[in-house]
């Protein structure tokens, strides 16, 4: 399996242990530690020339797969052509990226949430839909220290459709399912990690995300998973 290994068990040195049957806090990218670059992009671009935003953004997300260019299958340019084709959006392709890429931006906030579970002991990852475009926006934004792993479809030939892709990840992590918590903003994408015995969490907002931060901390703090109460986090059959 091609990832990223990035900031590994020395670039944080935990206070507290983690709770024993759960260790991973694993994340989405677009929509949850950063906003969504490539779909409020593509509504931006469609308004901007007189398109109707639901369509190309709908679009966009086929052509992105039609194209193998999130599966690091086709290129760019291929992706591109094929949206042109589809939609009528105008524009180089150098220029169109750049409007995508710039739409992503962290939330800061996010990123200290990610370093307060390190501190507490938790390992946290990322595991995204994307292209080499990930590998840019990692660079950019300085985010490899931050994570233990970063899961990138470009570079494993699979994405969140396909919920094998749930195996090899906590594979290669070393964990059991149930010892990760995925963090994702689309129900289908969370509902195919339970599926495979991971425990999920829907991403809708700020003020939940905080909620789930508490409890995760607490865990920490009290050595046992008090979140079995709720049914979003327990462990799938549990």
């Amino acid at each position: 399996m091609r990832r990223v290994a990035t900031g590994g068990k020395d670039a944080m040195h935990p206070r507290h242990p983690p709770s024993r049957d759960l260790r991973v806090i694993l994340f989405d990218y677009g929509g949850v530690l950063a906003e969504e670059g490539f779909r409020d992009g593509l509504r931006r671009l469609a308004r901007e020339q007189g398109l109707d935003p639901e369509g190309v953004f709908r679009a966009g997300m086929d052509a992105v797969y039609d194209s193998g260019f999130v599966l690091g299958r086709g290129t760019e340019a291929d992706f591109w052509q094929r949206l042109r084709a589809r939609t009528g959006l105008q524009g180089k392709d150098a220029e169109l990226t750049r409007r995508i890429l710039e739409g992503f931006v962290v939330r800061p906030w996010m990123i200290e949430a990610v370093d307060r579970l390190r501190t507490d002991g938790y390992r946290t990852a990322i595991l995204s839909d994307q292209t080499h475009w990930l590998d840019t926006l990692v660079e950019r934004d300085g985010l490899a220290p931050h994570f233990d792993r970063i899961y990138n479809s470009y570079h494993l030939g699979k994405g969140k459709r396909d919920p094998s892709v749930f195996d090899d990840v906590v594979r290669d992590l070393g964990v059991a399912p149930a010892q990760v918590l995925f963090i994702d903003d689309q129900p289908g994408n969370v509902a195919r990690a339970r599926r495979r015995g991971l425990r999920g969490w829907v991403y809708t907002d700020r003020a939940g995300f905080e909620a789930l931060m508490a409890r995760l901390l607490e865990n920490t703090r009290e050595g046992n998973w008090r979140a079995r109460k709720d049914s979003n986090l327990r462990p799938p059959g549990s």
